[in-house]
């Protein structure tokens, strides 16, 4: 018995030898299965990107002097989100050359017209008229895109210098393009042009592996990283991280008005660590932004009261002319009561846009006090006119 069970070992040892070998024959073939799969969908991507490549490449030169042009190209030639992406990327990475002797000039200019003009028309630029161009003709190709401002790492280590990119959703995927990157790269002091795939429609996720925006928002994450972070060698992971829900936050932004994005810009950019010289420029400059956008709201307010306050007078006026020069009956003290009616109504709000408006220096607030004290005259002007009105029988 002893000597058969040694052979049933044998023959099972054999048996789960066979089935192991089964196994592993069947994890090859399933990997390579995968692997195969995998390979076609790249060649299939590749394709794929090559036939949108290929379409845009024709583009007439004559097509290509305005962003306008540009985008009714792409318009006419491509209808999904996806491929008109891909047509802008490659058309602006390809044909627009890196100034390296403006690598390190920063830009201040806020005429982004003139910017992209420049860009179009000398075929060279840095970051901001690459982001710049991929954005306009984006949104005139029906695309949500905005520009991104901040900075970057390479292999680790932080650039001194600002970057910019674009985030854009297509249809209702947000992701970030770098047009920049995308067109080539700075060795030894030169420009190397060479297509590069890999900041063509990036993931928040793989995005912020190497741009990292001024404001966190354009994060595009519910776990935001901060400025301090972004110098480690490693990112925290998200389940150790504040939630920030970016899709609410995006959308209150975009419904909001410059002076609001730029006031809740600020406060986001300060709260996630200024760390470096990029970042404490960029929040001046966004700083500066909030004065001009509250003084600019405060003309307008002023400029609304001139005008009710004028209107007002006018009527006013027109009543005073018509009693002096003619002789008021029953019959018409109702339409010049009327009158008096709107020229009240005019001032009202004349003041009541005037006690918004408070200006930083004492000579202006002056005026305006003058201007609520015009106001209040002619307020008991009008009440004069009404009294004398009602006594006309």
């Amino acid at each position: 018995m002893l000597s058969l069970s040694i052979p049933e070992k044998g023959v099972e040892k054999n048996n789960i030898l066979h089935f192991s070998l089964l196994l592993i024959m069947k994890r090859i073939l399933f990997t390579l299965a995968v692997i195969g799969f995998s390979m076609a969908i790249f060649a299939q991507s590749a394709d794929y990107y090559s036939s949108v490549d290929e379409v845009m490449l024709r583009i007439p030169k004559s097509s290509t002097h305005s962003t306008t042009d540009i985008a009714d190209y792409i318009n006419h030639n491509f209808k999904s989100q996806q491929d008109k992406s891909r047509a802008i990327y490659i058309w602006i990475a390809t044909n627009i050359q890196y100034d390296i002797k403006q690598k390190n000039v920063v830009y201040f200019n806020d005429n982004y017209a003139e910017i992209i003009e420049n860009a179009l028309k000398e075929r060279k630029g840095v970051c901001m008229h690459f982001a710049l161009l991929f954005n306009e003709i984006a949104q005139k190709t029906g695309i949500k895109s905005y520009v991104v401002f901040g900075y970057t790492k390479q292999y680790g280590k932080v650039d001194a210098v600002p970057h910019a990119w674009c985030a854009v959703q297509i249809d209702s995927s947000w992701f970030l393009f770098d047009p920049t990157w995308g067109a080539g790269y700075v060795q030894n002091s030169t420009y190397i042009k060479k297509l590069n795939n890999d900041y063509f429609k990036m993931t928040p996720q793989e995005s912020i592996k190497t741009h990292i925006p001024f404001d966190p928002l354009w994060q595009l994450s519910d776990y935001p990283i901060t400025n301090q972070e972004f110098y480690k060698e490693s990112l925290p992971e998200n389940k150790n991280r504040p939630y920030f829900n970016y899709r609410d936050s995006l959308a209150l932004y975009e419904q909001s008005s410059k002076l609001e994005q730029a006031i809740s810009s600020a406060r986001r950019i300060e709260k996630n660590g200024v760390v470096n010289s990029l970042i404490s420029t960029r929040l001046q400059s966004v700083n500066k932004k909030i004065e001009y956008y509250r003084y600019e709201k405060t003309m307008i307010a002023l400029g609304a009261a001139v005008n009710f306050y004028n209107s007002g007078i006018e009527q006013l006026n027109k009543v005073i002319d018509y009693r002096n020069k003619r002789q008021v009956s029953a019959a018409n003290s109702k339409e010049l009561t009327d009158m008096l009616d709107l020229a009240e109504h005019d001032l009202i709000i004349s003041d009541g846009k005037l006690k918004e408006i408070s200006f930083s220096d004492s000579q202006n607030n002056k005026s305006i006090g003058q201007l609520q004290e015009s106001i209040r005259q002619a307020k008991n002007k009008i009440k004069e006119q009404r009294n004398s009105l009602l006594q006309i029988k």
